[in-house]
């Protein structure tokens, strides 16, 4: 349905994860266990996330976003009142985590990319029916199993589609390409063929770990806002994505 990402961004993975030690076997294995559990015709109960389900969800996503005239993308560091103002007819919106806190609820919020430390703004924009692109990695496994869990006991549970960051495919899940969940954001819009003219930016920034971020160590924060401008660079969009005085 949709092209491979591109290998460039595929790449930071990898050396994201040299630059961190962090383990490919363990974003493998998480990957890999959140495939099998969502592979039944029922996944925790839900017919709504099997494979078929999950696959409509993400044309829907597709969709939304190519019928809007602007797709703003909505990092951690967003203020409430900059994401009214970037407001207009036609426009969509997709979050970064907990990002979809500063979304408030009459915009159009298509999609939270997530690899679910974004608390309760997550689950509050999940509860209003926000798609969910659910991201597995190696540090997120208990997280991912508790979230669907939780998520599975609501009366409609949100729609989900499921990203890896591992270069194997893995039946079920996509790799868009990217990092953080604000670039990664990125890459699933520029995966899903979203004109680069029609994108839009609230809340970006390098300098500052922003306040819909989750819990985390700030100086490692900021390290791996470093590495989101790496990728926003090889996307070719950092005129577009960061602060002026930021580029």
């Amino acid at each position: 349905m949709f092209p491979s990402a591109a290998p460039t961004l595929l790449a930071v993975q990898d050396e994201v994860r040299a630059a961190f030690g962090w383990s490919l076997d363990d974003d493998f294995d998480s990957a890999t266990a959140l495939s099998e559990e969502m592979s039944t015709a029922a996944p925790y109960g839900v017919q709504a996330w099997a494979a078929q389900a999950r696959d409509a969800s993400l044309r829907d996503v597709a969709a939304r976003c190519h019928a809007a005239s602007r797709v703003v993308v909505v990092g951690a560091a967003a203020a409430e009142e900059d994401v009214r103002a970037a407001a207009a007819p036609n426009t969509v919106f997709v979050a970064a985590d907990g990002a979809a806190g500063a979304v408030p609820d009459h915009l159009a919020l298509v999609a939270v990319v997530s690899d679910l430390d974004g608390g309760v703004h997550l689950d509050n924009a999940a509860q209003r029916g926000v798609t969910v692109v659910l991201h597995a990695h190696g540090d997120n496994r208990e997280a991912w199993a508790s979230h669907l869990a939780t998520w599975a006991a609501w009366a409609n549970p949100p729609c989900l589609v499921l990203t890896h960051q591992v270069s194997e495919a893995i039946e079920g899940m996509h790799n868009p390409g990217g990092f953080t969940d604000g670039d990664r954001a990125v890459c699933l819009l520029r995966w899903l063929g979203v004109p680069d003219a029609c994108l839009a930016f609230v809340g970006f920034t390098m300098d500052r770990v922003g306040a819909w971020s989750g819990t985390t160590d700030p100086a490692r924060k900021l390290e791996k806002l470093t590495w989101m401008a790496e990728v926003l660079g090889r996307l070719g969009l950092t005129q577009q994505a960061l602060p002026r005085d930021e580029k």
